[in-house]
This record gives C-alpha cells, sequence and structure tokens, in this order.
C-alpha cells in the first residue's frame, strides 16, 4: 500500500528501521540539489547510513516536473528502481519532490509498488547548513527563498510549491558563515526568485540587504554568485552592490523567456520590451565586465513569426555571454494550456535551432576577446588520464550550466584553488590557458 506523508523525514522516522542503508537519485535544478541535502541530512541523524543507491536498502528518488523532458527522466527513474526492487537489490521504493507533489494519484495508480510518495519539501526560515552535500566541497548552493513571487502563466511552480517563503536574514548569515569556515571558496545564491527575497517577510526586495550582510562574514568565500533573478524584481540598488561588492561575481542569471511585448504580458512577466532593455542597458553600462546569463521560452501560444523576429534581433544587440532557450512546454493547469494559437512543435524546434545559431556565433566572439587576458580561474578538478590539466571557470562561469576553463598547469593544483591563468585558446563555450 501506498503512503503519502508530509516529509520524507516522518516516514523513515515511522516505517524505517534504524540504521538502514539509503540511496538517493537527485534529477532537477540546483533547488533540487539543496532539498535533497536536507533530506540526506536529517536521515543521516536519525542514524541511518547514506549509501549509494546500488548498495542501498531504501532507494529515494527526488523528482523533478518543470517540463516533459524532466517528468519523462523521473518516471524513467522510477520504473528502474521498482525493477531493482523488483529483483530484490533493495526493499523500499520512496518518491519524493515536484512531480510526486502534482501527480501523487497518477503515480499510486500507475506504480502499485512504489512505498512512499512525498511532496515537495517546504523550507525551513531557519534551515542550516545540511550535514550531506552532493557538490564538490569547495562550492556550495544556498537557497534563500522557496517558490516564486511572480505567477507566469506557462509555469506551474508555484502550485507546485505553494506561497512563496523567504529564509530570514539570520538564517542565511549563519550558514554562510558556517560554510565559509568549512572552507568553501564559492557560494551560489538560489531560489525560483531571489530577486523577491524579503517581501513576504520584511515587506521590501531585500536581496541587496542580504548581499551586504553575507559580504561581512566571508574569508575563504570569494565568490558570492547570483542564480535565478526575476526582471520585473531587479533593483538599482541590487546593481550597484554587484558592480561594487568584490566578493560578489560580476554575473546574473536573469531568465528573460521573451523580449515582444505581447508575449511579456502573456507571459504576465510584469515587464515590458521596453523595460527589459532598459534593464540590460543598465547592467552593462554599470557593469562594462560583466557576464549576462539569460534563457528564451519559443514557441508560446500565439508567437508569430514578427515576434520571432524581434527576438532575434534582440539577442543580436544585447549579445548575452551566456544564453539558453526552452521550447514551451504545455502544463496542464496553467493559463498558458488554455490558450488558443498553440505553435506547432516543428516550428518552435526551428526557432530554437535559428536562435541558438546566432548565439554560437556572439559566444564565439564574445569568447575569443578573453585571448591573451589573464583570468582568476576556481579549480573544480583534475582532468581525468591527464597529468598536468585541470577543469575550473572564471567568475564568469557558473557551475554544472556554464562552460569551463582548461588549465595547463606544471604544478600541482588543488579543487578549491584560485588561479591566475593566461588564456590561450577559445573555444565556443570554454577557454584554454596555463597556471601563472
Amino acid at each position: 500500500m501506498i503512503e503519502r506523508t508530509k516529509t520524507t523525514k516522518d516516514f523513515m522516522k515511522e516505517r524505517v528501521t534504524q540504521g538502514q542503508k539509503i540511496g538517493l537519485i537527485n534529477l532537477g535544478c540546483a533547488r533540487n540539489t539543496v532539498d535533497s541535502q536536507t533530506i540526506l541530512s536529517n536521515l543521516k541523524r536519525q542514524g541511518h547510513r547514506i549509501v549509494d543507491v546500488e548498495d542501498s536498502e531504501v532507494a529515494i528518488v527526488n523528482t523533478c516536473a518543470f517540463i516533459d523532458e524532466a517528468k519523462q527522466e523521473s518516471l524513467d527513474t522510477i520504473v528502474d528502481l521498482l525493477e531493482l526492487k523488483k529483483q530484490g537489490k533493495i526493499k523500499r521504493v520512496i518518491v519524493a519532490g515536484c512531480l510526486a507533489q502534482r501527480y501523487h494519484k497518477e503515480l499510486a495508480e500507475e506504480f502499485k509498488d512504489i512505498d512512499a510518495i512525498i511532496g515537495a519539501q517546504r523550507l525551513d526560515r531557519t534551515s542550516m547548513p545540511s550535514d550531506v552535500t552532493l557538490t564538490p566541497s569547495h562550492f556550495a548552493y544556498v537557497k534563500i527563498s522557496e517558490s516564486c513571487y511572480n505567477k507566469c502563466s506557462f509555469c506551474i511552480i508555484p502550485k507546485i510549491k505553494g506561497k512563496f517563503v523567504s529564509r530570514t536574514i539570520e538564517s542565511v548569515v549563519e550558514e554562510v558563515r558556517q560554510l565559509d569556515r568549512r572552507g568553501v571558496s564559492e557560494i551560489n545564491i538560489i531560489g525560483q526568485d531571489i530577486t523577491a527575497y524579503g517581501m513576504d517577510i520584511y515587506h521590501e526586495l531585500s536581496l541587496a540587504r542580504l548581499l551586504k550582510e553575507l559580504v561581512k562574514v566571508t574569508n575563504n568565500i570569494r565568490w558570492i554568485r547570483l542564480l535565478y533573478a526575476f526582471p520585473a524584481h531587479v533593483t538599482d540598488e541590487l546593481i550597484d552592490v554587484i558592480a561594487q561588492e568584490d566578493k560578489i561575481c560580476k554575473y546574473i542569471d536573469i531568465p528573460l523567456q521573451h523580449i515582444s511585448d505581447h508575449i511579456l504580458r502573456d507571459m504576465n512577466r510584469n515587464i515590458s520590451t521596453q523595460g527589459t532593455i532598459d534593464l540590460m542597458r543598465k547592467f552593462k553600462t554599470k557593469i562594462p565586465e560583466g557576464s549576462l546569463r539569460t534563457t528564451f521560452i519559443l514557441g508560446l501560444p500565439g508567437e508569430s513569426d514578427a515576434d520571432f523576429d524581434e527576438l532575434k534581433e534582440f539577442v543580436r544587440a544585447t549579445r548575452f555571454e551566456k544564453m539558453g532557450t526552452f521550447l514551451y512546454s504545455r502544463e496542464d493547469n496553467t493559463p498558458a494550456a488554455a490558450m488558443s494559437n498553440q505553435v506547432p512543435d516543428k516550428v518552435k524546434k526551428e526557432r530554437m535551432d535559428e536562435l541558438m545559431s546566432i548565439q554560437q556565433e556572439i559566444s564565439e566572439e564574445l569568447q575569443a576577446a578573453y585571448v591573451g587576458r589573464t583570468l582568476e580561474v576556481l579549480i573544480d578538478e583534475q582532468q581525468q588520464n591527464e597529468e598536468g590539466l585541470y577543469l575550473g571557470r572564471s567568475q564568469y562561469d557558473a557551475p554544472e550550466v556554464d562552460g569551463l576553463v582548461y588549465v595547463q598547469s606544471t604544478r600541482p593544483l588543488r579543487a578549491g584553488e584560485f588561479v591566475q591563468v593566461k588564456i590561450l585558446d577559445a573555444l565556443a563555450y570554454d577557454l584554454v590557458g596555463e597556471a601563472l
């Protein structure tokens, strides 16, 4: 019989013998990574042993349901785990996360052998660092809020995650202070919309205020990176803090989703074409050496050839350092799903290919400009089977989503070390250099 409980912690306390071996598969974004770390930390504190899924007695999958591909990956993983259970290699399978939250009934009907279906984890306003980490020890993700303050017409996240919740400044500062003591070199500030931070508890946009406090308590941490900003919530004060504080990476991940006025209105983005252009100009003027990462959604219902042409021209004019695209995915129970003039999949794919081709040319030109320059690089790891070759990132590259710097060095380098690197060559998304 499938049990639905409030939290993984509750289920384990009530139904799993203390000391059993627990394995977890994490799917989806960095926000899920933080949730998975919290789950594993709670289980470890209860006396369970954390192991690889292949060696576990109880297997947990923390699912994602953001787009169709993510749903399919989650379903495939559930099938694989249930097959291991059928073979007697694991005893129990627990499904957690966004897919479980959204499709509990359907999962219960389709997969009778699941032992528990648990929804998305709720954020504790006063949560502390996890005892278990799923990232390398030299960088960490710090989640400052949960859910989204805006309700975009195409997105199901607010319905899955519930009401927007911010952690207290004191809680975030204490977590970052502890990470700093551990010797972490880089923290990445995350949430569905980090720029709405504080609206629920301080009644104003408070990210700039939080960042000023974090800068004060960090010694080992050299980089503070901002991921998942909402354009309508980016303030002049925030841009000024990014520009002025050395520890804050001159980088921001700010999904714009589109540039056409009517598409932005249909998306309920609460920003106009001109407002978006002004914001980009402001960032590039105040932080000329900065790096902008963005994403666009292609094929929202009603997106015309003219809308797409406008988007192409905007991309050419703005020259984003990093850019990704999503094909619009029709999500049940969202306003966009009920819109007329759905765009054919073939057209969506053609538009994506064309836009990414434009971006690749821009990226190659921007990358080439680094050749001959010296950049500070954070070493992530040594390249396997390649003596003297290391993989790292500049402040302009977020972990797991952006490019790398391939570093040749005649001396040993360690993960978490900052190195001055002279750039010798540029690829479309990566750089090649030598340690000085």
